[in-house]
């Protein structure tokens, strides 16, 4: 563990789903300890409303949030690239770290597909927490 705080991008497709979930779990669940970002390869203008409502369920609220489109920048400042399904559209950028999540795609799934989708997601992002710093810090725990 180095001083330095970790950064995190999540990628999927529109940036409209998955990886906003993602994005929005990890800031919670890493309470600080982790830079988080997202973004699309070709994003969307607006989140999937059921991803917005489902993340209201446990108290985030993504309804102000926004796609955006993914940049060489962010994903070259980031140790690690999580890609959610978006296939060759996204690059690989050497140095960086990159798992991949094969994670469904929310867009047009019933409320309760697109709940398990989300509790998928964040047991993923709760093991990378650990990964990355470690567990909660002490007198916090888990969020969801």
């Amino acid at each position: 563990m180095t001083s330095r705080t970790p950064q995190v991008l999540f990628v999927c497709v529109h940036n409209a789903g998955r990886s906003q979930m993602a994005a929005a779990l990890l800031e919670r669940e890493a309470a600080g300890r982790i830079r988080v970002a997202s973004a699309g390869s070709a994003p969307a203008d607006t989140l999937h409303p059921a991803v917005v409502t489902v993340m209201a369920e446990i108290g985030i609220d993504l309804s102000s949030a926004r796609p955006a489109a993914l940049s060489d920048e962010v994903a070259r400042r980031s140790d690690v690239v999580v890609t959610m399904g978006c296939g060759d559209s996204c690059p690989i950028y050497p140095g960086t770290r990159h798992v991949d999540w094969e994670v469904e795609d929310p867009a047009g799934k019933p409320l309760e597909t697109v709940r398990s989708i989300r509790d998928d997601i964040a047991g993923r992002v709760r093991r990378l927490v650990v990964q990355l710093v470690g567990g909660m810090p002490e007198g916090e725990g888990a969020t969801t």
